[in-house]
């Protein structure tokens, strides 16, 4: 069997959890498996390497970034390599341009277009474990790049898809995927199961265990992801296609997410072309949008015109940017003000189970009332239902709706 395992940066901090991991792949080897091994920087580097850029610029140029933060994960993979030769195994450790990893040219988050893993084969039939440095590639100018954070576990994906593997396990600081996040909700259940779909929703409104991209690629490829302990035998979760078994739950996970804030414009005109405007200059800076809402239109004193007021909501750190960027747009379409706001949390629900319940959001919006807690945006999908509401109700937010939903009970 054809093993994929992708370490991330807590896992392998320290020299001693090093030689843990290299254990690992090794007695995954002994067992009769062709192993992969793939590692994301010791933990804390990443930041360190940050730190010392911004240290020497305060604007780093993106390219010179990408070659400076992709030596963390060939600093991880060097030191297995050689964990693994002192405990007599044979090893060999590739860079993400030398196991074919090929993205395309936009330094900092590059997707992957291509994997040829030839060398990768070569070495497996030598009966060699191999270690592939995660978060990195090679665009077509042969320039490196870096995946962006939490691009180890699209690496490993990728690889997966391209070495047809059998398993792919994200092995992590924590035994599988909760219901929440057990540091907010002490009863939260470690599920044995999650469809894709409700792992990229989960990833997406705040969940950190796994990296979107990642989940997006073995959705679509079909690829069955174990996510584990680094230093347990415990099993983990699967995430896997969805199945009857899940849809009859309507409630499978909370997330919470501080990283939001509220862009509004009050009074602009209501017609159209003016949130195409707005969204469209958003976009072209950069900035993912997430929650729009548009108010019912009003008609202003002495004006023929009809207005209304548009909010919408981006992450924390494009917050500035934004607010800069709608005070000038504000002014040229002609709105009376922008407002923004940085203390606000999105709560979420998600399931596959949504699909066939009724009743989830009327029960999420009696929970959240009972503690006293007022919403002020709403989005909702097929799976998943979504609020906006004061940050500092963020975490008993999340526990209400855990008691709700009874997520502390296992599936029957």
């Amino acid at each position: 069997m054809r093993v994929i395992q992708k370490y991330g940066g807590s896992s392998v901090a320290t020299i001693d959890l090093i030689r843990g991991v290299a254990k690992r792949a090794i007695s995954a080897k002994n067992e009769g498996h062709e192993v992969v091994v793939v590692l994301s920087a010791m933990k804390g580097e990443t930041d360190r390497l940050l730190h010392l850029a911004h240290s020497m610029h305060p604007d780093p140029e993106p390219r010179e970034m990408d070659n400076i933060l992709s030596t963390g994960e060939q600093v991880s993979i060097g030191l297995f390599a050689l964990a693994c030769q002192a405990m007599g195994e044979k090893v060999k450790s590739f860079l993400g341009f030398q196991a074919g990893v090929k993205t395309d040219d936009i330094h900092g988050r590059a997707r992957v277009t291509d994997l040829d893993p030839a060398r990768i084969r070569t070495e497996l039939a030598k009966g060699r474990v191999v270690c592939v440095a995660g978060f990195q590639g090679v665009d077509r100018h042969g320039d490196i790049t870096t995946l962006g954070r939490g691009g180890s576990d699209t690496t490993a994906v990728a690889l997966a898809i391209a070495l047809k593997a059998d398993l792919c396990e994200i092995f992590t600081d924590v035994d599988g995927i909760y219901t929440t996040d057990p540091h907010i909700c002490s009863n939260a259940r470690k599920m044995d199961r999650i469809s894709y779909e409700e792992m990229l929703e989960l990833a997406s409104l705040g969940a950190k265990v796994m990296e979107i991209r990642s989940v997006e690629l073995a959705m679509n490829y079909g690829v069955q992801i174990h996510v584990r302990h680094a230093h347990s035998q415990a099993t983990g979760t699967l995430i896997l296609k969805e199945d009857s078994e899940m849809e009859k739950t309507p409630v499978r996970g909370v997330t919470l997410s501080v990283n939001e804030a509220r862009v509004t414009l009050l009074k602009v005109p209501d017609q159209p072309g003016v949130a195409a405007r707005i969204i469209s200059l958003v976009a072209k800076a950069g900035i993912v949008v997430d929650m729009i809402i548009q108010n019912r239109s009003f008609s202003a004193d002495h004006a023929s015109t009809k207005l209304t007021d548009f909010s919408f909501t981006v992450p924390l750190t494009d917050y500035p940017k934004t607010i800069e960027l709608m005070e000038a747009t504000g002014h040229e379409i002609g709105a009376e003000s922008v407002l923004g706001d940085d203390n606000i949390a999105k709560v979420s629900l998600v399931g596959v189970g949504m699909r066939n319940h009724a009743g989830v959001a009327s029960l999420m919006f009696q929970a959240l009332a009972k503690e006293n807690i007022n919403l002020s945006m709403i989005s909702t999908s097929e799976i998943k239902i979504s609020c906006v509401i004061e940050k500092k109700y963020g975490e008993l937010a999340v526990r209400a709706l855990h008691d709700a939903f009874e997520l502390d009970k296992p599936i029957a």
